[in-house]
């Protein structure tokens, strides 16, 4: 048995035919996504940069790719209502909509627009917030990895500018295009990756895939739930228009606060219903019910967000009780949930490595001796290039990271601990589909579990300049990457021309969301108009580098409790793996502990816990029969969440006013 999977609860979604074979991945396709991907890119950077209205790339099902999709789906069932037989077929359109999603990895919230906020950071902080003691780390600093022109970044962080009339962009062309070298190399490593462990996820295990159930139904000429069509069942149009009205009466009231509002939609905080100790150490606890993410969790496992939501509450009553004895006072760093998040994810990922044991036993024998699977030698020799091109990437990620000065054994405790957490995040993404935002990170890792004379001050500043790219670990690529790989089944697309389409597409992008950036950020000023993001994103890098660096006794002082629930964490993970293995009716998820005590259960385990109630009621009443005549209605909400979320975002970016954004 796999480490996530279930024998109880295989699939969440029916399998289903593909009616005729689609085209693919076809030039048209790629010639039309094209543009759609400059559009996509220059939305995300201006909403989510200048007018922070759409954090759409920080969730595992973006929100502007579905919406494009949708608006290309809509006309292109207009063309074809108009008798023209050369629409887009379904492969088609998902290579479209494959293309929209890495474009948004690309520019993502946790890639480009994270390394906009470091590449400055060190010359404009350390001229004009001297206070913050950067002189203790320069000299560590790879230079040739940053911008140290001073007119260059003033105008980029004051705005009221331009890249390119006034030549500034000179001086990014050489970090830019390092860097540039570097995500080359990991989202490639990643396609690699997968391409090694595509055949067993998706069509020996058939893991459930949740993520890709909207894309597929929004494309497909298939029925997949009942005999309507997906855009002519009244079922979906009403789970649409119900989360469509909700975002549209909170959007009006933005705009018009005469209208009224739904204040627990979003982040509802409750914490004045408890303001005396220990009760009050919940503080801070929010609930919400995101139409989106209600219809998503319909889609999960009922185990998996059953214990998400559970482990959460559980770890809120638990910091009562701590409270209740005390043991939050005197510098403590009580409940330590970081710490047991460090442990529950690194549970998870050796885990995964365990079980899918045999079967890379089985490709690197493929790989290294010549032998080939007489059923698909085709797939023996995509093995073959993705191990080259696997280790061709690994060579640039190490090389890069040693010509900058870090030390050969923290190359491979860093991207050791990436790639593990990509995996990881990867198999949670195909099998349970629920959010994976966690800031279980090197920088945290090293920085607090071992000793600061260890590491040293060369490693700890290389590994600050390296935060932006794994810092939160929400566009990580190797799950989307696995996702487009799994729509491709059933002939939909090809998987040698989605590679490449996917290798171009990230190379395209990074050119656009650079672009996109420095036209933004220049305008608008980094600091002055564009929420600051850019700026605090370099503190959180630097700043607490510059802590340890003045400071060493008070890490080492939490040095062992940290340590001790680094190991809890780990052997719940396991115990609960055990457990599920051995019981059929075992109720918690591993995978539910590690999210339970990770950030992302902060903005949704309300929302989990009314879609994990509302499945429990329709399988139990109306069986399997009642869950496909409901899955449109929950695929509706979340269509039209991201609908009425992306027509405000883009109203906000054409008008340049700050309007409601559907999530945080």
């Amino acid at each position: 048995m796999s480490a996530l999977s279930h024998a109880s609860e295989h699939s969440t979604t029916p399998s289903h035919p593909v009616e005729r074979r689609s085209r693919g991945v076809t030039l048209r396709a790629v010639l039309l996504g094209l543009p759609l991907v400059v559009l996509n890119i220059w939305w995300v950077t201006v909403i989510e940069v200048r007018w922070y209205t759409l954090d759409g790339t920080s969730l595992p099902l973006q929100i502007t790719p579905i919406f494009l999709l949708l608006v290309t789906v809509l006309l292109n069932l207009a063309v074809r209502g108009l008798g023209f037989r050369k629409g887009l077929d379904q492969g088609e359109l998902l290579t479209i909509y494959v293309m929209l999603v890495i474009s948004g990895i690309v520019a993502a919230h946790d890639t480009v627009q994270n390394l906009f906020g470091v590449l400055g950071h060190l010359q404009y902080w350390s001229v004009m917030h001297p206070e913050a003691h950067y002189e203790v780390f320069l000299q560590y600093i790879p230079r040739w990895l940053f911008v140290w022109n001073a007119p260059a970044i003033r105008s980029f962080y004051l705005g009221n500018s331009s890249p390119w009339v006034h030549h500034y962009w000179i001086y990014w062309i050489r970090p830019l295009g390092l860097w540039g070298l570097f995500i080359l190399a990991f989202i490639t490593a990643a396609l690699c990756m997968n391409l090694l462990i595509r055949k067993a996820w998706t069509e020996h295990e058939k893991l459930a895939f949740p993520l890709v159930q909207l894309p597929i139904a929004m494309t497909g000429e298939s029925r997949r739930y009942g005999e309507t069509p997906f855009f002519k069942n009244p079922v979906m149009w009403a789970g649409f228009l119900l989360a469509f009205s909700i975002g549209l009466v909170n959007g009006l009231h933005v705009m018009f606060p005469s209208f009224p509002y739904l204040a627990a939609v979003k982040q509802f905080y409750i914490g004045d219903l408890f303001p005396t100790r220990p009760w009050n150490s919940i503080r801070g606890t929010n609930i919400s019910m995101y139409p989106f993410m209600i219809g998503l969790t319909f889609f999960m496992p009922t185990d998996l967000s059953f214990s998400a939501w559970f482990f959460y509450v559980l770890r809120k009553l638990w910091t009562v009780f701590g409270t209740a004895f005390g043991w939050d006072e005197g510098g403590s760093a009580f409940p330590y949930l970081d710490q047991q998040a460090v442990g529950a994810w690194l549970g998870l990922g050796l885990a995964i490595l365990v079980s899918s044991a045999p079967y890379l036993r089985g490709v690197w024998m493929q790989v290294m001796l010549g032998k080939r699977d007489a059923q698909d030698p085709v797939e023996s020799m995509r093995y073959r290039w993705a191990f080259i091109g696997l280790a061709v990437c690994l060579a640039v990620l190490c090389g890069m990271s040693a010509a900058a000065g870090m030390s050969a054994w923290m190359v491979v405790v860093l991207f050791g601990f990436y790639f593990l957490m990509s995996i990881t995040i990867t198999r949670l993404r195909a099998e349970l589909g629920a959010p994976h935002e966690t800031y279980v990170n090197p920088q945290y890792l090293i920085g607090n579990l071992i000793p600061l004379g260890v590491v040293g001050p060369a490693n700890l500043s290389l590994i600050s300049v390296m935060h932006w790219w794994n810092r939160g670990y929400r566009a990580m690529p190797m799950p989307s990457e696995l996702e487009a790989l799994k729509m491709a089944e059933g002939g939909r697309m090809q998987v040698n021309r989605l590679a490449l389409v996917i290798f171009a597409t990230a190379a395209f992008s990074l050119i656009c969301a650079y672009w996109a950036n420095l036209s933004v950020c220049y305008n608008a000023g980094a600091l002055a108009k564009a929420y600051g993001f850019k700026v605090w994103l370099g503190n959180e890098s630097f700043d607490r580098l510059s802590g340890w660096l003045r400071n060493t006794h008070a890490v080492e002082r939490t040095r062992t409790a940290s340590w001790f629930y680094v190991i809890v964490g780990l052997a719940l993970v396991l115990f609960f793996r055990r457990m599920r293995m051995s019981m059929a009716s075992w109720p918690f998820h591993p995978a539910g502990y590690a999210l339970g005590v990770s950030f992302a259960m902060e903005y949704f385990w309300f929302a989990v816990l009314i879609g994990w109630a509302l499945k429990v009621l329709i399988n139990r009443y109306s069986g399997r029969a009642g869950f496909v005549r409901a899955a449109p209605f929950f695929l509706g909400l979340m269509l039209g969440d991201y609908t009425i979320g992306s027509i405000w975002g883009g109203i906000g970016a054409l008008f340049g006013i700050t309007t409601y954004k559907i999530f945080i």
